[in-house]
């Protein structure tokens, strides 16, 4: 009898132990990403690298997406010419003011038909948001009338002054890439960030969240149609 209630005691001891030393992706996890799933760094087809941030029970890539290529290989086409963005229904990319450097700080701009694309913008085990991600985020960081300022990029490196209420808590690295419109005309970098939705509005439309320099708001529309170039960001896929 002695003999059993000593091998009990043992084993309790050892089991207690076993649960200490766990490593801490293997305990308790606050969301349905665990730790251990987070990689340091993130290559895509071109071989860009982007670093993960778990915000809230989700993971993102705090850069903006610059790949020419799906993730099958197939070419995005870059897209220069003014006369020809937005006249085409298939997928396109562009650099900001066509110049390289712009897209080697605030990532590339899309259009939607690559952003909605099957191949896949996004490096392996991650894919572009749809608004129910969105909304995740949005809340995550205080709702829509105070997430603009937790997300965006802390200082003026990037954005410009007063870059409202910014303190990028989150690690979302918000970056104030502009836009090219549907007439292939460029605006407002330094002055916002917009990224897209793979959540369409109706055949001309999608979704897309927003914030500026001098707000705090992250503002969601659809009034843009799909032929802008927006930012694009990746989260992990669950």
């Amino acid at each position: 009898m002695q003999w059993n209630k000593n091998l009990r005691f043992a084993t309790c001891i050892l089991s207690v132990v076993m649960i200490l030393s766990l490593p801490p992706g293997c305990k308790k996890s606050d969301g349905p990403v665990p730790a251990m799933a987070i990689p340091d760094s993130v290559t895509d087809i071109d071989g860009n690298v982007y670093h993960p941030v778990k915000i809230g029970i989700q993971v993102w890539l705090i850069e903006n997406l610059r790949t020419t290529h799906y993730r099958n290989g197939d070419p995005i086409p870059e897209v220069p010419a003014t006369s020809r963005w937005g006249r085409s229904d298939s997928g396109a990319c562009c650099n900001y003011n066509n110049m390289m450097q712009n897209s080697l700080i605030y990532g590339k701009l899309y259009n939607w038909p690559a952003v909605h694309d099957q191949r896949n913008l996004c490096p392996a085990g991650w894919h572009v948001p749809d608004e129910n991600e969105w909304a995740t985020l949005v809340s995550f960081a205080g709702g829509e009338t105070t997430a603009g300022g937790r997300l965006k990029e802390f200082g003026f490196s990037h954005w410009l002054a007063p870059n409202t209420a910014a303190t990028n808590e989150t690690g979302f690295t918000a970056l104030p890439a502009g836009y090219r419109n549907d007439t292939g005309v460029f605006a407002n970098m330094n002055r916002s960030a917009i990224f897209w939705s793979t959540t369409s509005y109706d055949p001309s439309h999608a979704w897309y969240h927003y914030t500026y320099y001098d707000y705090q708001v992250m503002f969601k529309d659809f009034y843009h149609n799909k032929a802008h170039g927006f930012s694009v960001r990746c989260i992990i896929n669950e």
